[in-house]
């Protein structure tokens, strides 16, 4: 039977490997290493048909296997086969083209179950395993399914039966607003949507999502839309067991969506704690919005804005113009419109500023009187305040939507954005790392590791933050990014690095470097540190 990972590694880190291995052997993972080798067994031989047949290959680079031949080899046919999972140990640079691909961080590590490189490994190795397993899930941590005492909940991606693909970001979009509504309930522990949506294609039943994203109860649901009308069939499943234990179908007119939304969701807390009496309440929730066409408009905004890219959030913005077009109190669209108005104006995205700072100014404050009760409206009009360097503006609605609403992803990491830029980091860490709880596979994961990178460099802890801003440049252009992993860099003393990361940051935007830290640091102190850790790597500044 092959292995479901083969670990790769220099003699040096024995005691790393064998950690390594043991944490993936108590998680059920079949491990293989050469410490296993028979004496009598050829060496070569051995080595090739276990890296050959493991399901997966975890190379451990550290300096030592980074000269290695041995596992310079081994990753290059993981590589090949396309089962490589990457650990650096100590932070050392990859080897082209190693440094090409994704890599977790595991410096100093000693089995934390919740450290973000450990998490980003695991999730690695779970892909490859299913997908080898063909179905079967493979083992991962969970974490506890409740949250003190209340059930936790997260919804597995809804299918669409409308025959229809192009309608895939409408049903998203319905699902993503269901579990909107259930995180007001603050008698239920709700995963984040995002992070529900970020298993679709794995084909996992419901007890193996429930299994990966550590919750009790998992809703499945399935939309048709056609004509007029919109269909949504829900049912709840116990994932200790597996039983159903509730299932209706919602049927009506498009223009009353948000009525059904709120059905589905008072129907959920119905069953899953009986003395849960919220109906009412969330038939009462101002709706986000009375124009369809302004909300298809904005849902397709929305998988625009999030890939951070220059053109891509210049076309949400048009889409969005459209939808405060149609209805000029969509609190929702005119946040998401000053977000992208204020990284247009961060990065020097244009040639006209004057225009996109009116825009910002007048979208934000319409965002924040229309949601004034709506705990995402504040709190992405509060993240637009703060990617402007506005922090008075935005500490307000930041904290007002994590009061309104302490059980949702998006207003905590909010608030712990602002809490970094005024400078009270214990504050901050604690409502970054509950957002990742909350939304472990977050489409905000590049928020919430550039939040966290701020704390530790901020803090001190410049190996860390070096860590957090890795994983982040990989999977974000964002220009800060690469300008913290330059800083810590450059405090580690890692000054080549510390230049090719600056190298980076300038093919991405012409920032300058005091404006960058005035949006991240209102503290004089951690401006100048930032500033003293960069500036001396920057090209701009040798021309």
């Amino acid at each position: 039977m092959p292995d479901d990972v083969f670990i790769s590694y220099a003699r040096e880190t024995e005691a790393e490997a064998t950690r390594i291995a043991a944490a993936l052997d108590d998680l059920g993972y079949e491990v293989w290493r050469d410490d296993q080798l028979a004496p009598d067994e050829e060496f070569g031989d051995v080595i090739q048909q276990r890296l050959e047949a493991a399901r997966s290959v975890v190379v451990l680079w550290s300096r030592p296997a980074v000269k290695s031949a041995w596992v310079r080899s081994e990753a290059s046919r993981a590589r090949a086969a396309g089962k490589l999972v990457q650990v650096n140990l100590d932070g050392v640079a990859l080897p082209m083209p190693f440094d090409q691909v994704g890599c977790a961080h595991l410096k100093g590590w000693r089995g934390e179950p919740d450290a973000p490189g450990w998490l980003q490994t695991l999730a690695s190795l779970g892909e490859l395993v299913i997908q080898e397993r063909g179905g079967k899930p493979a083992p991962h941590p969970s974490p506890s399914p409740t949250d003190g005492d209340r059930p936790s909940l997260a919804l597995m991606p809804f299918a669409n039966l409308s025959g229809d693909p192009a309608q895939d970001y409408f049903v998203d979009g319905l699902m993503e607003e269901i579990a909107t509504a259930l995180t007001r309930i603050r008698t239920l522990f709700v995963i984040a949507a995002s992070s529900s949506l970020a298993l679709k294609g794995h084909n996992l039943t419901a007890m193996e999502a429930a299994e990966k994203l550590g919750v009790r109860y998992v809703l499945e649901g399935s939309v048709r839309k056609a004509g007029g009308r919109v269909r949504i069939a829900v049912k709840m499943i116990d994932a200790v067991g597996g039983a159903q234990i509730w299932a209706n179908r919602f049927e009506d007119d498009l223009a009353d969506i948000f009525d059904l939304q709120d059905k589905v969701a008072a129907g959920v807390a119905g069953v899953v704690e009986f003395s849960i009496q919220h109906a009412d309440t969330l038939r009462s929730l101002q709706r986000p919005t009375s124009d369809l066409k302004g909300y298809d408009a904005y849902l397709r905004a929305v998988h625009l804005f999030r890939t951070y890219r220059r053109d891509d959030i210049l076309q949400a913005l048009e889409l969005l113009d459209h939808a405060i077009e149609l209805d000029p109190d969509y609190g929702l669209a005119l946040s998401l419109a000053a977000c992208c108005h204020a990284l247009i104006l961060r990065f020097g995205w244009t040639d006209d500023p004057a225009t996109h700072r009116a825009r910002f100014g007048e979208r934000a404050a319409r965002s924040a009187q229309a949601g004034s009760n709506d705990p995402q409206v504040l709190a992405s009009t509060a993240q637009a305040y703060w990617a402007a360097g506005l922090p008075d503006q935005a500490t307000p609605l930041a904290e007002r939507a994590a009061a309104l609403n302490p059980g949702s992803s998006l207003p905590l990491l909010a608030k712990g954005q602002i809490r970094v830029a005024i400078g009270d980091l214990d504050v901050a860490e604690d409502c970054i790392l509950r957002s990742m709880r909350l939304d472990p596979l977050s489409p905000n994961r590049n928020l919430q590791l550039g939040a966290m990178t701020a704390v530790r460099f901020a803090q001190g802890r410049f190996a860390e933050a070096a860590e957090f801003a890795r994983e982040w440049t990989q999977i974000s252009s964002q220009p800060t990014a690469f300008g913290f992993l330059a800083a810590a860099y450059g405090r580690l003393g890692q000054e080549a690095d510390a230049r090719k990361a600056m190298t980076g940051l300038r093919a991405l935007s012409p920032i300058d470097l005091r404006e960058m830290a005035a949006v991240i640091y209102r503290k004089r102190e951690h401006r100048a540190l930032f500033l003293e850790s960069v500036v001396p790597f920057d090209p701009a500044r040798e021309k």
